[in-house]
């Protein structure tokens, strides 16, 4: 089979959506991404139905993995002053590091200045409640605004956390406590991100919404468009990403994927990105200094035009997806038996990859 055909079908299997090429971004969808409101210059918008302002790039935890305490406490103090209100962390980073370092970081701050969310790669329900008390307490604080499932990958795991004695228990019941606010998942295949919003009304949506994935494979446009319908707010990870690392080009990074590191790339791209309806923040890459030149685009937002978007969409055809590997073999029902990236730091978890 012609892998064209292949990924329209599989896509019409899982969301009665072909994974074609994507509708450039429209003036009216433009217009529905703008938001007049800002904090320190940052702009903010609604998180879906929750009701809660978050500004328009996100602190990613991961990137505490890299540093000593002195400096992540020092990127963390500066994301607060630049308007920075959304901060993401999993026990999975680090195997707890970037939780502990963020709680370090985050001590003695007004907790009403930020809204923190975690996440839990527990599938079940006695794990996910370990997993929960546990970041509770290295992030120092009584509750988390957003608690997520972390990185779907396979309907069969999809299933587990959200049937009888799955993680899904536990977050409910965390809800009642006042542990969590509101509850969300991040996945990594359009599959397993279909099925937990059919199967569960979640407030949060995690997924790659990037130029690559995008304009390459169609990838995240029918995550977007149920989010949508659902009222769910989709929180963007990877807009930072230009694919995987072409042979020959020089590792700048030592990373499992090639970051946008120009100035002018990172502008078009993380825009885009934040052009698309019903994305209401991105989160850039797992370095403090991307992500603060992301904080800096994010102050400066403007929507996408049409022909940045044509400049992207033809950067995009020299780029490598990241997710293809993924999403055709999730999409065939192959198992996943072995890491599709083995320098991740995600791969390190045997439950999936973030």
């Amino acid at each position: 089979m012609q892998r064209r055909s292949f990924l329209k079908r599989a896509a019409v299997a899982v969301g009665g959506t072909a994974l074609g090429a994507p509708d450039v971004l429209g003036a009216e969808a433009a217009l529905a991404t703008r938001t007049a409101e800002t904090s320190e210059g940052m702009p903010r918008r609604t998180v879906g139905r929750t009701g809660i302002r978050a500004s328009i790039v996100g602190f990613p935890g991961l990137c505490l993995v890299h540093d000593d305490q002195r400096r992540c406490t020092e990127g963390i103090r500066a994301a607060l002053e630049r308007g920075v209100n959304y901060f993401d962390v999993a026990p999975a980073y680090g195997n707890g590091d970037a939780e502990t370092k963020m709680g370090i970081g985050l001590d003695g701050v007004d907790r009403s200045r930020y809204t923190l969310a975690c996440k839990t790669k527990m599938r079940d329900r006695q794990g996910a409640r370990q997993e929960l008390e546990r970041s509770l307490r290295r992030l120092r604080t009584d509750h988390f605004d957003v608690y997520q499932l972390h990185a779907l990958r396979q309907p069969a795991e999809v299933r587990r956390a959200l049937g009888p004695g799955g993680a899904i228990e536990t977050f409910l019941k965390a809800r009642e406590e006042g542990k969590v606010r509101f509850l969300g998942f991040s996945a990594h295949t359009t599959k397993a991100a279909l099925l937990a919003m059919k199967l569960f009304r979640f407030d949060t949506v995690m997924f790659p919404i990037n130029f690559v994935e995008y304009f390459t494979l169609g990838f995240g446009k029918p995550v977007l468009e149920l989010a949508n319908r659902q009222g769910a707010a989709v929180l963007a990870i990877k807009p930072m990403c230009r694919g995987a690392w072409p042979e020959g080009v020089e590792r700048t990074r030592r990373w499992w994927y090639r970051p946008v590191e120009d100035d002018r790339e990172i502008d078009l791209v993380l825009r885009f990105t934040l052009s698309q309806p019903g994305v209401v923040l991105g989160m850039p890459p797992a370095f403090l200094d991307l992500a603060q030149k992301a904080f800096e685009t994010g102050r400066a937002f403007r929507p996408i035009q049409e022909d940045e978007v044509e400049t992207l969409r033809k950067l995009a055809a020299s780029c490598l997806s990241i997710f293809r590997r993924e999403e055709e073999r999730v999409a065939r029902g192959l198992p996943a038996d072995e890491p599709l990236y083995a320098d991740s730091p995600h791969e390190t978890c045997p439950c999936a990859h973030a």
